[in-house]
């Protein structure tokens, strides 16, 4: 009979723990993308997706797969505050920005300089301090940020007026321009010397082959059993996965944010941001890409 009730007693601890762990997963999750595999329709021509992965460790992707012939669908890239100015760009974050300009869809850009993180409350830019591209930056034909003019110049991607996406050729008419770090995939191929070792939270875009479907894609990191984020060798095979012939490293980090137009025009965070490695707070960043969509979300 002791034998029984002990078998009981350990069985319901048991249970208990086992409850008490899903309650704290759940809590330490509030907030945040439910880890749940989907796929859904955002808008005509856009469709999102949520990967989700358990080995070799937890990853959460966020990818937009759009199509660049859809009716009224227009990318831009942000506007100078001061296009004459050592600092021409006010910092944002992406949801303020996707609010202010009207879009629709908004990632954050490229690299921006100044920036330090030296704890919560020690950090640059706040919203509003003047900050500048490290790479070649263009917004309706205005050249506001030229970047480094040798061998470290930044990967630069080009969106004529009509959205055809071009990677590192120049145009004779510069409409929008955007750069990132390095190319992460080239004619189909992942680049063959990217880091394998340092995981981060991601931001990458690439196109196909012909250049109609354009994916945007953010990986969270930096959130143990949630999302510890991809190497930037990883990122590479995921896009080329995805269907990307071309793709170019955005910048990562707390910087990394995707951020869309829920019904009421307010911004909807897609992933979970982690400035100064708290998990929801956005930073402010210099550029983004934004994407026009003339109709209403589904």
């Amino acid at each position: 009979m002791q034998w029984i009730k002990r078998r009981r007693l350990i069985g319901l601890a048991g249970l208990l723990i086992v409850l008490a762990a899903l309650v704290g997963y759940a809590l330490y999750n509030n907030g945040r993308p439910a880890p749940v595999t989907m796929k859904r329709q955002l808008f005509p021509g856009v469709t999102y997706r949520r990967v989700v992965r358990y080995l070799p460790r937890f990853m959460i992707v966020h990818l937009l797969e759009i199509d660049t012939r859809s009716r009224g669908l227009e990318f831009f890239v942000t506007k100078p505050d001061r296009p004459n100015a050592g600092a021409p760009l006010d910092a944002r974050t992406t949801s303020a920005f996707l609010q202010e300009f009207g879009a629709r869809i908004a990632i954050n850009g490229d690299g921006f300089q100044p920036w330090w993180s030296r704890s919560p409350a020690d950090y640059y830019p706040h919203p509003g301090d003047p900050v500048t591209p490290n790479g070649f930056t263009a917004s309706y034909g205005e050249i506001y940020a030229r970047g480094a003019a040798d061998e470290t110049a930044e990967p630069t991607l080009y969106i004529s007026r009509r959205n055809e996406l071009t990677f590192n050729k120049i145009p004779g008419r510069v409409f929008h321009a955007i750069s990132g770090d390095r190319m992460l995939v080239l004619q189909g191929e992942p680049i063959s010397d990217l880091n394998r070792e340092e995981l981060d939270p991601r931001t990458a875009i690439g196109t196909n082959k012909n250049g109609r479907w354009v994916y945007l894609v953010v990986i969270d990191g930096r959130q143990p059993f949630y999302s510890e984020g991809a190497s930037l060798a990883e990122l590479a095979d995921l896009m080329v996965d995805f269907g990307a012939y071309f793709a170019m490293n955005l910048d990562g980090g707390g910087s990394s944010t995707l951020v869309i137009a829920g019904q009421n025009g307010e911004p909807v965070i897609l992933n979970s941001p982690i400035d100064s490695y708290i998990p929801g707070r956005e930073r402010p960043v210099a550029d983004h890409l934004g994407i026009y969509v003339p109709t209403a979300e589904k």
